[in-house]
């Protein structure tokens, strides 16, 4: 966890929501300047911050409609700062909870240098990882269709199908297979949003592909070098991660991927694990994935794997090998340096 411990001669806390803001302005002794509530108007935002502008911090609680607020600051030259919502345990843990109290806390702790810090994406390559996103989310929705006609096939106690419905034909071949016409509507009607999902999809990731050669270049190459690591993949990880140098280590890189778990202990006794959920989980995702892709026609990793099982079960063996790739990826972006599987295989 990192604060925010720069000094100003005013702090701006400002309680974020979609149609209005409640905004705190406090100056350096904790006085109250300004405690007013606005519709979510960049003029009015303005109009509030003006006498300010030069000498104003202003922190919001990272929730889903914050990018205005940072690209409203960004213009005006004004400092940002954004606060990770899942460590505010001074907002939530109040007698009484409102706005105001809530923007009132949001300033205070700006002011008293405990403002827990998330990352403010930059503006240039954000919407592009919204994009990929959302290009995720599709696909996971395409991969419940999938799984539905299977499902339908053990209810009628049909036999099995090897179909890839990623190709036409299969999803060609479902549209007059079963004998029930309600059956075969609802079937029908997955193929007909698969169709749609797969002619758009190969569409959306030709177009971020490119974006990413704009914005990131010869890292994607780079990335890429790493076996099992495909177009998909290289695309979330550089993208999830954005600035590979806002990490100073590879031990908080690793906890941002959730490639780590914290321990909970007090007065030597260890009660599990905490903070499972803080962290990147596209990341977590992608660094799982090319776990099991790096496995495959791969008799060094499968030996590599075989070996750290002697210690621990299959499962723990693929998130240790997870946590290395994270670890090796790290080390490539930050060096500018391709895979190398002799130097992997032997740390």
């Amino acid at each position: 966890m990192k604060f925010y411990t720069t000094f100003h001669q005013y702090y701006c806390g400002i309680d974020l929501h979609a149609r209005l803001l409640y905004v705190c302005i406090l100056d350096k002794h904790g006085n109250k300047i300004l405690h007013q509530k606005i519709k979510a108007d960049p003029n009015q935002l303005r109009k509030l911050l003006k006498p300010y502008i030069g000498q104003v911090v202003v922190g919001v609680e990272c929730m889903h409609c914050w990018y205005w607020v940072s690209d409203f600051c960004r213009e005006l030259n004004i400092e940002f700062i954004l606060s990770h919502a899942l460590y505010m345990k001074a907002i939530h843990g109040g007698k009484a909870k409102n706005d105001k109290i809530d923007s009132y806390k949001i300033a205070s702790l700006i002011r008293g240098g405990n403002f827990p810090l998330a990352y403010n994406y930059p503006q240039e390559t954000r919407s592009t990882r919204d994009l990929l996103r959302r290009r995720t989310h599709i696909m996971r929705h395409g991969a419940d269709l999938k799984a539905h006609v299977i499902n339908t096939d053990s209810q009628y106690n049909l036999p099995a199908q090897s179909l890839n419905l990623k190709n036409v034909s299969a999803r060609e071949g479902l549209r007059h297979h079963y004998d029930d016409p309600i059956v075969q509507r609802m079937i029908e009607l997955d193929m007909n949003i698969l169709d749609c999902y797969m002619r758009e999809l190969k569409h959306v990731e030709s177009f971020i592909e490119n974006k990413a050669k704009q914005h990131y270049g010869a890292l994607l190459n780079i990335v890429r070098t790493f076996p099992g690591i495909g177009q998909i993949l290289a695309l979330t990880i550089l993208y999830e991660i954005g600035d590979i140098n806002r990490f100073p280590s590879v031990q908080q890189f690793a906890s941002y991927s959730r490639l780590v778990k914290c321990k909970a202990e007090s007065a030597g006794k260890v009660y599990g694990t905490s903070g499972n959920k803080i962290g990147n989980g596209y990341l977590k995702w992608a660094f799982s994935e090319a776990a099991v892709l790096y496995l495959r026609g791969n008799d060094k990793a499968k030996r590599y794997l075989a070996k750290l099982q002697k210690r621990m079960s299959k499962g723990k063996a693929l998130s240790a090998l997870a946590h290395k790739i994270g670890r090796c990826v790290y080390f490539m972006l930050r060096d500018k340096q391709v895979f190398d599987e002799d130097k992997f295989l032997k740390g």
